[in-house]
């Protein structure tokens, strides 16, 4: 098993359908015998990392691995197009929430709380009204974890308390500075690979806002690799290669390469772990 130096944090960041290639890491990590003292996650993160803190063991990523596969999770972005369009014309979204509630009611159970979970697990979203980063880390699970991936134009705003929420991708997308601030002295990075490719200027119209939002993303995400003390090592896992189609538009419903990145992700991890064996 590599050595690591406790506590151990485990980072699971945003990126929608290649959210996958993270159950291939966290496989790997597992595997080799790795647990987490405290789990984080935003945008599909939190999905990912709301069901490891549930169970962290091999066996959740078994699951993880048929949930990704699920007719359940093709029909959280399944609607019909002319559906689509109807709902975004009346109102700001593209999707309805309830395919994905339903599905993590399933894995999570519908009453589960933070408190309930087998190690502590921390999920960020955005408030509309502060403009600012929120993590949750007590309460209701579910409701929790959909605000964290509440994708702005896909899924509606989620309304808690006095605030509503949005993707935390928006303001923290893979949150290695909270692991810090936390303690860990050891943080095991679960991305999405868009990190590894470079990025280049828009050419298209719907190119603008992506670029944009990757710019930002992945400007905060270098920052706080440099601003991690010496004395933290911070692992951030491979997904084994991707391609420039794992940013298409359109690409946020193609649930039918999941195997694929899983598998990818967890034999280039495994390299990657006996590298530091």
């Amino acid at each position: 098993m590599p050595e690591t130096t406790g506590p151990v944090g485990f980072v699971f960041g945003g990126g929608g359908v290649l959210g996958a290639y993270e159950v291939g890491m966290v496989r790997a990590v597992l595997h080799y015998g790795i647990r987490p003292d405290f789990v984080l996650g935003t945008s599909i993160g939190a999905i990912n990392g709301a069901a490891v803190a549930a169970g962290p063991d091999e066996q959740v990523a078994d699951r993880l691995t048929e949930l990704w596969a699920s007719p359940q999770a093709r029909a959280v972005y399944g609607d019909s197009l002319p559906r689509q369009i109807g709902r975004f014309a009346r109102r700001t979204h593209l999707h309805s929430p309830g395919p994905l509630r339903r599905t993590l009611e399933r894995e999570l159970g519908i009453d589960t709380r933070f408190e309930d979970l087998a190690v502590p697990f921390h999920c960020c979203a955005a408030s509309i009204e502060r403009a600012s980063e929120h993590w949750f880390s007590s309460g209701p699970l579910i409701d929790a974890v959909l605000a964290s991936s509440a994708v702005p134009g896909l899924l509606p705003p989620v309304h808690l308390g006095q605030e509503h929420f949005i993707d935390g991708g928006i303001v923290n997308s893979v949150p290695v500075g909270h692991a810090v601030a936390l303690g860990a002295r050891t943080v095991f990075v679960m991305q999405v690979g868009r990190i590894e490719r470079p990025l280049r200027p828009p050419r298209r119209p719907w190119d603008v806002a992506q670029v944009a939002f990757e710019v930002a993303r992945r400007h905060r995400f270098a920052r706080e690799l440099q601003e991690a003390p010496d004395d933290v090592a911070v692992h951030v896992l491979p997904t084994g290669g991707g391609s420039a189609k794992d940013d298409s538009p359109l690409s946020y419903r193609n649930f039918a390469a999941a195997r694929g990145r899983i598998e990818r992700a967890y034999e280039a991890t495994c390299a990657y772990l006996e590298g530091l064996a």
